[in-house]
């Protein structure tokens, strides 16, 4: 009998490794690997009933094949051979475990096997690349997945600012490995709204575009900041790693955020499982980051062009100037706006590019999946638009 804590959790082996040869690696090291399908793990044990078996490490070809049983206040880890009776389970799809070992083995096709810290080490070696701190912990602990090191290898050896960011900024890196089209989104989400923006700007103000042309910067500066946000917000990310578990209040809000899907509709992968309750709560968690940031950037962004409005007038009055937005008012608008408009649009576009970058087609013709991200982001854009100043007039904004 040997005992590992892993995720918080205490684990209990109930079979010797000594007693199969799938499990010689544990007898070196005296730990092993187990990747939990949820991380809300303590929502594990309040539905499983005492004895349900829940599979969560399935990977034969690196031997990390086990089974987990809730108990009381524990979970226990049973190995096979001749441990509780549930010999010849091991690698199965036994009792309650069917369908978490369809998405296991739909995660092992993508992303590959776990590869061992001397595996990882070997082929960062051979790429003469130095690991973060982050994913050198997890190797050691937990191993990496084939696919996530292949990814982190290529993009960091890609040089300019995109090798830069995959080594220095871990947000970036796990949004990028994840969904290796990420960078493109965001750059097909700001390009496009600044288009539209400087195109509805040019309509608006006529001949006094360039007379107004601080403002129209002000505006698309701070509509670039937010449209960074709202793609980045919602992308999905790797979880390398076990997750730090910290103490407190805010470390259980903290701990139910990060056990929660990028989206809605965010794909599950190996070390990802969400339940129905989870992608319900992330919607309304989303809306409210996504309130924050469209007050937050309607404070700075309105108050600056109310700043340059107020000096111009200073200077030169009209009785034809417009007044002067409400500074608060605007905020407000733009973070409710942002929290259930944006929120919603942007949720299902998450959820259509899904669909369509599984598809065989677009896996087939990648560019299928690219042509179809500009187009429904263009709609969403247009939509949107429209939309806010629709808000804008009902409230009274402008």
């Amino acid at each position: 009998m040997s005992s590992i804590c892993s995720s918080g959790l205490h684990l209990r082996t109930l079979a010797s490794p000594t007693q199969s040869n799938l499990f010689s690696n544990f007898q070196r090291t005296r730990s092993f690997a187990v990747e939990v399908v949820d991380f809300g793990y303590l929502n594990i044990l309040k539905t499983l009933k005492q004895d349900s078996i829940l599979r969560v490490g399935v990977n034969e070809k690196s031997s990390r094949v086990c089974w987990v049983k809730a108990a009381a206040n524990e979970l226990t880890v049973d190995f096979g051979g001749d441990g509780g009776g549930d010999e010849g389970r091991v690698g199965g799809n036994g009792g309650g475990g069917g369908e978490e070992g369809e998405g296991e083995g739909e995660g092992e096709e993508e992303f590959g096997v776990v590869m061992k810290f001397g595996e990882v080490m070997r082929e960062c070696e051979k790429r003469g690349v130095k690991l973060p701190a982050d994913m050198m912990e997890a190797a050691k602990s937990v191993g990496i997945r084939e696919l996530i090191l292949q990814r982190y290898l290529d993009l960091q050896g890609s040089g300019g600012i995109i090798g830069f960011l995959m080594r220095q900024w871990p947000m970036f890196r796990n949004r990028m490995i994840a969904d290796p089209a990420f960078l493109f989104k965001v750059g097909t989400e700001a390009m496009i709204d600044s288009c539209c923006a400087t195109f509805a700007e040019v309509q608006k103000r006529g001949k006094d575009f360039w007379a107004e042309f601080e403002l129209y910067l002000a505006d698309l500066l701070v509509g670039v900041v937010v449209d960074i946000a709202l793609v980045c917000l919602l992308a999905p990310y790797v979880r390398i790693g076990r997750q730090r578990i910290s103490g407190g209040f805010l470390g259980g809000i903290g701990q139910a955020a990060s056990s929660l899907p990028s989206s809605v509709f965010e794909a599950e992968r190996p070390g990802s499982r969400f339940s129905t309750k989870q992608r319900i709560a992330t919607y309304f968690y989303k809306g409210v980051l996504y309130g924050f940031v469209g007050f937050g950037c309607g404070i700075i962004g309105q108050g600056i062009a109310n700043l340059i409005m107020t000096a111009k007038r200073n200077v030169n009055k009209s009785d034809e100037d417009v007044p002067v937005p409400p500074l608060v008012k605007s905020a407000a608008l733009w973070g409710v706006f942002l929290a259930v408009s944006s929120n919603t649009r942007y949720q299902i576009v998450n959820g259509l590019e899904r669909l369509v970058e599984a598809s065989p087609l677009a896996k087939k013709v990648p560019t299928v999946a690219m042509a179809f991200t500009v187009g429904v982001r263009f709609a969403n854009n247009i939509y949107g638009g429209m939309q806010f100043v629709d808000w804008a007039r009902l409230t009274g904004v402008q």
